[in-house]
């Protein structure tokens, strides 16, 4: 009988002094376009392991490919959320009551979250605001619709906006201004299609916190009457304003009227010619920019 011989060998194992911590496995996770349904995850090191193509049956698969096999099929049939902030905040960005929407081509104002007190909606296509666009969202600050195309604006789509400070209808295609709510320091309408007949006698006659106001490039006739005494920056350049009056922004009836607050009045690019109109800067600390002779 053969006698079996039997090796062994000791193995001595030595733990490092440091051993390396183990790999940060940061999820991925994938989503549908404008819904929140979640196509599985997969860990950072797991796509890292992945070769460009996997080769199966001699059929070569995109990684794409292999990461819907990987997936959970059955999470497909979830339906999309009903919740209206969350495709606003995925197609946007929204950041401490900041909602960017900005050279993304919606066409319309998207649901806002009911915290939002800034939007920055710039060079889209909107078309038209409606009053029901803000009815909610009473916490608004700031607007911006510069670089759109606005035609028109719903009556009292700004009524219920108490906060509102400044708004920008900056570069559309408007050519009637809407109520503006009693609160704004800022409102700029430059290059738009706005005639005098567009704008109501009392536009601007409540607004006693307005001091900016922009209303360059567009095709007024004659400077907006009743002129708030908040005003400091006035800009009218490039109209087609061909007269003035003693009243337009100073008191006929009052030779010691002065307006403290006024910086500057631009208006210049109008056919009309300021020195014909003297008295109408009386009250006025400096002339207004423009042609005078």
């Amino acid at each position: 009988m053969e006698t079996l011989q039997a090796t062994f060998f000791l193995f001595v194992f030595v733990p490092l002094v440091n051993p390396a911590p183990p790999l940060q496995q940061e999820s991925l996770q994938f989503y549908e376009y404008d819904t929140d349904v979640s196509m599985g995850s997969l860990t950072q090191q797991d796509y890292e392991m992945q070769p460009k193509d996997i080769r199966k049956d001699g059929t070569n698969i995109s990684l794409d490919t292999s990461l819907m096999l990987q997936s959970d099929d059955s999470q497909l049939d979830v339906p999309p959320t009903k919740d209206t902030n969350l495709p606003t905040c995925l197609l946007c960005v929204c950041l401490s009551g900041s909602v960017y929407c900005e050279e993304i081509d919606i066409e319309a104002v998207p649901p806002l979250p009911k915290e939002t007190a800034y939007l920055y909606a710039r060079f889209n296509k909107i078309k038209r605001i409606a009053a029901s666009d803000f009815a909610d969202i009473t916490t608004l600050r700031r607007i911006d619709f510069s670089g759109n195309r606005i035609e028109e604006i719903e009556d009292g789509a700004f009524s219920k906006l108490l906060l509102l400070e400044e708004l920008s209808l900056a570069e559309n295609r408007l050519v009637k201004l809407p109520v503006l709510p009693p609160k704004l320091t800022t409102f700029n309408a430059n290059q738009n299609r706005i005639k005098s007949r567009g704008i109501k006698a009392n536009a601007f006659k409540k607004l006693t916190n307005l001091a900016y106001l922009y209303l360059g490039h567009n095709a007024l006739e004659s400077v907006p009457l009743n002129l708030p005494e908040s005003l400091r920056i006035l800009h009218l350049q490039y109209n087609n304003i061909t007269t003035i009056t003693d009243d337009t922004f100073c008191k006929s009836n009052n030779t010691r009227y002065i307006r403290t607050r006024m910086d500057e009045i631009r208006m210049e690019g109008n056919p009309i010619v300021l020195a014909k109109h003297v008295n109408a800067f009386s009250c006025l600390r400096m002339l207004p920019v423009g042609t005078y002779y």
